[in-house]
């Protein structure tokens, strides 16, 4: 019983690099995370600006796609025929 007690906090050993890296990887990880979750949640309103130019430059996009879509719809689709060996 005269043996003496030893209430000294145990050694810890400094992190290594990979360890620190580990760490605040981590913690970059979940901050980005929350900041993910927040746009969803909170999402910013976008201002819609009409431009002449762009309002144009869309109309003349809508009006080419059907062009393109009557000329693949004349076309005959070809005979598939298998080779005779």
């Amino acid at each position: 019983m005269a043996t003496e007690l030893d209430f000294s906090p145990p050694e810890i050993p400094e992190p290594t690099l990979l360890e620190n890296i580990l760490h605040y990887g981590l913690f970059f990880g979940a901050i980005f995370q929350l900041i993910c979750v927040l746009a969803i949640i909170l999402p910013i309103p976008k201002t819609y600006k009409m431009d002449t130019e762009s309002f144009e430059m869309k109309n003349s996009e809508v009006i080419k796609k059907p062009k393109a879509a009557t000329a693949s719809l004349s076309k005959k689709p070809k005979k598939e025929t298998k080779k005779k060996r």
